[in-house]
């Protein structure tokens, strides 16, 4: 699959970011966030404004990490939060503007410490929680067709798949292909299981997904949809009504379990 090109992502960024603004303002500050049950509408804001305070910081000093970031101060009303959002959005906007993607960056990610990496998962953080803001506000309007179709390879490649440095992954010989009807984009995923024991001394055993590229065999099982549809159901966003599934259920069911684990 073809990635977006950075000005897109930037674009993205600035168009579902000022959505999701948009669409808080309209919200009590106590509006309950269906898809986020622990939150409201002023956690909701505070999160995306801190996230974006966060990565602009890490833009702006790069490359340090963590150890060295100011953890920012909550402002303490609707109208204050707002306005830190509006000042964390355009500075985020800013730096990655004026930055090299190509540029060494720190981030969470094992294999991918630079700032590109930034411009593609700031996109999706956006739009994901846009519309957790859209759940919240009772009006939900679509994703753009391509960046969602990016976004389903994102949270399998990124957010479920990858593995670090300190585990193993033994691939299984199932696979799962997904199609995205609307945009004609496949991703391939094989199964397999992830074992290994992590800095702090815990072990961890589990299944585990790849992304892969077309392994040339006849998928297990194929999950079709919408790229909208798709993404959300991978976010858990939405229910997956919509999607079509065939080929072996029992295959289908461990995909879901993997998938069904929190992100972290």
């Amino acid at each position: 699959m073809a990635r977006l090109d950075f000005p897109t992502y930037l674009q993205h960024i600035r168009d579902e970011s000022r959505t999701f603004r948009d669409t808080l303002a309209g919200c009590d500050p106590g509006t309950p966030v269906p898809s986020c049950p622990d939150w409201n509408a002023a956690d909701l804001l505070w999160h995306l404004g801190e996230v974006q305070h966060f990565w602009t910081w890490m833009i702006a000093n790069r490359p340090k990490g963590p150890d060295d970031y100011p953890e920012p101060v909550r402002p303490r009303d609707y109208a204050a939060l707002l306005a830190y959002y509006d000042d964390q959005l355009a500075g985020l906007v800013e730096a990655l503007g004026s930055a090299d993607p190509e540029d060494h960056a720190w981030t969470w990610h094992p294999d991918h410490k630079d700032v590109a990496f930034i411009f593609r998962r700031q996109a999706h953080e956006a739009l994901i929680h846009r519309r957790d803001a859209e759940l919240a506000a009772g009006t939900v309007s679509p994703f753009p067709p391509a960046l969602a179709a990016d976004g389903v390879d994102e949270v399998l490649d990124v957010m479920y798949g990858g593995c670090p440095s300190w585990g193993e992954f033994s691939p299984l010989p199932h696979y799962v292909r997904v199609d995205l009807t609307d945009t004609g984009d496949q991703v391939w995923v094989q199964l397999g299981h992830f074992h290994g024991i992590d800095p702090d001394g815990i072990t961890h055993d589990e299944d585990d997904l790849h992304v892969v590229t077309d392994p040339g065999v006849e998928p297990d099982a194929v999950i079709s949809g919408t790229a909208e549809v798709v993404d959300a159901r991978m976010w858990r966003r939405a229910d997956g009504a919509d999607t079509h599934l065939s080929g072996s259920l029992e295959i289908v069911d461990r995909f879901r379990a993997i998938i069904h684990e929190p992100i972290q």
